[in-house]
Formats: C-alpha cells, sequence, structure tokens
C-alpha cells in the first residue's frame, strides 16, 4: 500500500515512524512533513490545510490511505472529501469533528448524552458571562469555542481573573471568530489522563493509557503549551478505571454522535480529569494525541495499518491490540521562549548519538535542513518551531524509561534549548 500522512510535527513522525514498520506499506508520502520525517518518507509541499492541492496529490500519486494528523483539515471536511473521490482515509467527517472544533457542541453533546464532564455556561456577551460567573463559584475555566491551537483555554482562580480571560476573547477577539462564543466551566481537580480509542463508529478499542504535561515550567508551572511531554501507561489508570471510561464516556459519545447522524469513524481522544466522583471529560479531540502520540506508538506491536483500516468499516473483526511489556516517556525539547516568542534556524548537534541509544526514538516537531546553497553538511538539523524534538524512551518500568530518556536528552543540544526535567514524576510517586 501507498499512504499519505497529512501533517509536519512529532506526532505525524510518530505516526510515519509506526507506519512504516508495517509490512503492508510500499511507499510513504507525507505532506508537508519536516526533516525528521523526511527520512522515512517522501516530503510533498503542500500545506496541510490544502485539501484540493493533497486530494489532487493523492489521485495522482494512487494512494492507498490517508491518514490526517492535525485537527484543522478534519474540521475543514477533508475526509468528506475524500470519500466523494472514492478514496480511504482515516479520521471523522467534518460533522463528526465537532466534537473538537467546537467546545460548545461537545459540552452540549455530552450533556445531552449522559457523559460525566464539568458544569458548564455557553457565553456570548459579556452580560452572559457575569450572570455564569454568579451560578458557577470557585475556580473556572474560560475556553474559546473554536479552535485556537491549544492556546484557548484559561484556569482562572477567581470571578475578576475570569471576566478578564473572557473580555479578551470576545471584546478583544484575541482568538478572532474561534472566541465569539466561550465556555466558561466549573474548575476539575485531580489527576488528568489521555485515552485513545480506535472506532468504526459502533465499536471501540482503547489504546494504552498515557498522561500528558502541558505546564511549560517543572511542578507543572507556568503557562499551558502544546505539551512538554508524556508517559504511558499512566499507573492511575488502572483496568476498571479504563473500563468505566469507556463505559461513560467513549461509548456514550460514539452513541450520541450516531443519533445526530454523524457517525464517528478514526481515532477520539478523551482528556479526563480523574475527580474524587469519578472520571470527568475535559475535552474530546478528533485525533491523535499530541504529544501522547509519540508515547504510546513506540509501544505498540500490532500493525497500525489493519488498525485503521478497520475503522473505515471493511467488515474485519475489532483489532486485538498488542503491547510492550515496558513504560516510555516522551521528554519535548522546545525553543527558547516558547510558548510565546521564540527564534528558529539554531543548529542542533547531539541527534545522531541520541538515536543510537537503545530503546530511544528522537520524534522531530519543528526542524528544518538548511538551504542547499549552505555550505554546511547536510547532516544538520536547523530548529523550526516552538517544540522542536520529542526524545522517546522505553523502559522495564517508568523509572528506567525515564532515565533512558534523559540520558538521550543530554546528548542533544542547541541554543535555548528548554525542556522539563519531572516528565513522569506522578507515575514516580505512584
Amino acid at each position: 500500500m501507498d499512504i499519505l500522512v497529512i501533517g509536519s510535527g512529532a506526532r505525524e513522525h510518530a505516526l510515519v515512524w509506526k507506519i512504516s514498520k508495517s509490512k503492508r506499506v510500499k511507499k510513504i508520502y507525507c505532506a508537508p512533513g519536516n526533516a525528521g520525517i523526511a527520512q522515512l518518507a517522501e516530503c510533498v509541499t503542500i500545506p496541510a490545510d490544502d485539501i484540493k492541492g493533497l486530494l489532487k496529490f493523492a489521485r495522482s500519486k494512487g494512494v492507498d490511505l490517508t491518514v490526517v494528523g492535525p485537527e484543522a483539515p478534519l474540521a475543514a471536511g477533508i475526509i468528506d472529501e475524500f470519500q466523494k473521490a472514492g478514496l480511504k482515509a482515516f479520521g471523522p467527517s467534518m460533522r463528526a469533528a465537532r466534537l473538537e472544533a467546537s467546545k460548545c457542541f461537545a459540552k452540549e453533546i455530552m450533556k445531552k448524552y449522559g457523559v460525566p464532564t464539568a458544569d458548564f455556561e455557553v457565553c456570548r456577551t459579556m452580560d452572559e458571562v457575569r450572570h455564569a460567573l454568579k451560578r458557577l463559584k470557585g475556580p473556572v475555566v474560560v475556553k474559546a469555542d473554536g479552535l485556537a491551537a491549544g492556546k484557548g483555554v484559561v484556569v482562572c482562580d477567581g470571578p475578576q481573573a475570569a471576566e478578564d480571560a473572557a473580555k479578551s476573547m470576545l471584546v478583544d477577539k484575541i482568538f478572532g471568530e474561534a472566541g465569539e462564543t466561550i465556555v466558561i466551566e466549573e474548575c476539575l481537580f485531580g489527576q488528568e489522563a489521555s485515552i485513545l480509542a480506535l472506532t468504526n463508529g459502533v465499536e471501540a478499542v482503547a489504546l494504552a493509557s498515557s498522561q500528558d504535561h502541558k505546564r511549560i515550567f517543572d511542578g507543572d508551572k507556568g503557562p499551558n503549551t502544546g505539551g512538554m511531554g508524556a508517559y504511558s501507561p499512566a499507573p492511575v489508570v488502572t483496568d476498571d478505571v479504563m473500563d468505566n471510561i469507556m463505559d461513560t464516556a467513549v461509548m456514550p459519545v460514539l452513541s450520541g454522535m450516531q443519533r445526530e447522524g454523524a457517525d464517528y469513524k478514526g481515532i477520539l481522544y478523551a482528556g479526563i480529569m480523574l475527580t474524587k466522583e469519578g472520571p470527568k471529560v475535559l475535552e474530546f479531540n478528533v485525533r491523535f494525541g499530541d504529544p501522547e502520540t509519540q508515547a504510546v506508538l513506540p509501544r505498540l506491536e500490532t500493525d497500525l495499518i489493519d488498525a485503521m483500516l478497520w475503522t473505515l468499516g471493511a467488515g474485519q473483526p475489532a483489532p486485538k491490540l498488542k503491547w510492550a511489556d515496558k513504560s516510555s516517556v516522551c521528554v519535548v525539547l522546545t525553543s527558547g521562549g516558547y510558548p510565546g516568542p521564540y527564534e528558529k534556524g539554531k543548529e542542533i548537534s547531539g541527534l545522531e548519538r541520541a538515536s543510537e541509544l537503545k530503546d530511544v526514538v528522537v520524534f522531530h516537531a519543528g526542524t528544518k535542513k538548511p538551504p542547499i546553497t549552505d555550505h554546511r553538511s547536510q547532516d544538520i538539523f536547523l530548529t523550526d518551531g516552538g517544540r522542536v524534538l520529542g526524545v522517546t524512551a522505553l523502559g522495564k518500568d517508568i523509572k528506567a524509561a525515564i532515565d533512558n530518556a534523559y540520558k538521550a536528552v543530554s546528548l542533544v543540544n542547541f541554543e535555548g534549548m528548554h525542556f522539563r526535567r519531572d516528565i513522569g514524576w506522578r507515575a514516580l510517586k505512584k
């Protein structure tokens, strides 16, 4: 099979890396890809949101399966367009992708179909915001309704902070159309877990659990980022907890989407808060998590392509996923200043040495090669994003995986490089 992977981050590098191990795969394309992905796939310079361009390319190359990484093209209907053209594509339809594209839609679906989640109010004006804050006592979370590149969520410790966050979205329009409607919800407390489930719309098969680290600094301090690291499995997600999440969150929302006329197929990501009252859904995403994918896929021993084809409804039995009896840790290396302004074009050293370590894979997120006219060796990689690399390592247990990951991280360097030194700390404490 010839495969097209859409996207350019470490998540897509992990997908390409795993797909390349399938005996069914002959050729992999990635659009637009990055410098690391180019070592495994033919990268084509088509943006991830250029649906017409991607469709034309897939047709011309006779691509057998297209795998969509990021949420924006899914929300824009790329799966629908590929299916209309008779091409197989992995991911939910535009109607189903509203679970991530609109937080208001997702919350209303959860409320309608009894999925445990935080109490909330949908607001479009500052008067509605003030009314909501009178009802929702204590700390709250303010969320932009639409896609905001992972930056549209603000945790507020009081009503004034919440009103300020709401004003920045509704009045100052810092997220444009994405913030014209907002959700204000009660702040949930507990440990977070990321649950990924493959689904054909009727059945669902859970992947191994993981836990993300969203804050920029050690000890979960500082602003939220796209993710500073992850580990798998998450000890807090016992078999009973996983069964509870599948029964109370994943299956009800899939059934609900069916009733709404929007069958959900592909991968469903449930962000879960494990509260004293039980698991509650923080959010649904309609694609593989980032950086959770970089921690989860290295443990998967089953052919990923077979599992993806099952979601398309080809009539096969649900896949029995097999997992390595090891832990996995991914440490994200970022540019100095991220998630704020940062510089690009910094030379990265030590990648080859880190990649040569046993049970270590270095996934590229924001990297590029020097221009062809550059006199330097083409073996050089330069930084080209806020999140630059995801260094993933396996180990016999979580401590061994952490040690292996940070051993690899110690070999890599670039000017301004930042990373958290406590990825996996909750698992160690557990």
